[in-house]
Parts: C-alpha cells; sequence; structure tokens
C-alpha cells in the first residue's frame, strides 16, 4: 500500500446531470486503487458514498461530495439542501422508499439506500430534518 499523508477529494452533484450521479464515488475508488487499499474495502467505500450520492441527487437536487482521505481511515460527507427526511428511523428500513415513480422505472428508488450505506460503513451519521436538508456522514477504517 502507498504511503499517503492525506488526500482531499470534492465534486457537486449537479441536480441536472443524471449521468454524472456517482462521480465522486467513482473518484475516491480510482484514488484508494492507486494507494492499494485493499478491493474489499474499496468496494465498501464506493458502495456507501454512491447510494449517499443518488439519494442527494434523487430526494435532495444534487448537493456536494466531499472525501477525505487519511493513512488510517476515509471520511465522507454527503450533503445537500433538499426535502429533508421526515422519519429517519422509517427510511432506515429496508424496503421503505419515497422516490418517484420516474427514477422506479429507471431501477433506482427501492428503498435499500441508507440500509446500504450503514452497512457498508464503520461509522455514519445522518443529520436532517425536513426543509433542512441532509448531510451523510460516514468514517471507514482502512487498517
Amino acid at each position: 500500500m502507498a504511503e499517503i499523508s492525506s488526500m482531499h477529494i470534492e465534486c457537486i452533484i449537479d441536480k441536472d446531470d443524471f449521468n454524472a450521479a456517482g462521480e465522486a464515488s467513482s473518484r475516491v475508488k480510482k484514488s484508494l486503487n492507486m494507494l492499494g487499499i485493499p478491493p474489499k474495502t474499496i468496494k465498501r467505500i464506493a458502495v456507501a458514498m454512491y447510494e449517499a450520492e443518488i439519494n442527494a441527487f434523487i430526494h435532495g437536487g444534487g448537493g456536494k461530495a466531499v472525501a477525505d482521505i487519511y493513512p488510517d481511515r476515509v471520511e465522507v460527507l454527503i450533503s445537500d439542501e433538499g426535502k429533508g427526511i421526515a422519519d429517519l428511523e422509517l427510511a432506515m428500513q429496508e424496503g421503505y422508499s419515497t422516490a418517484p415513480e420516474e427514477v422506479r422505472m429507471l431501477g433506482f428508488g427501492a428503498g435499500m439506500g441508507l440500509p446500504n450505506i450503514k452497512r457498508n460503513s464503520d461509522e455514519l451519521n445522518i443529520d436532517s430534518a425536513p426543509g433542512k436538508g441532509t448531510r451523510v456522514k460516514m468514517k471507514f477504517k482502512l487498517s
């Protein structure tokens, strides 16, 4: 594994460009690959980030993805200024979804986003309230 002090990656999640949703997780995945991080760890980080990015795109009207890579961990923040999550406990249940029908027809919105983020993160903090947007903070151990 390559020695790093730290690396900072930022991406805008453009509310108008569905094809760009997932760009941040892709950039982080490429960076972790170059650093020689084990593929299983990279997959966990990429899956959680992608789910959060897609949620910010679908429910938050776009937002921002920030990832900081340190020698022992990766910290990610996905934030949006969207409608927020009214009932976080309910939203964390597998299969629960508020995705619109047009998104479901594209194969998204199955209600696995937040559960997948939780399953793949070592630490997860979600700060959200109706009308206040959402901040999803994830931490992943590299050791």
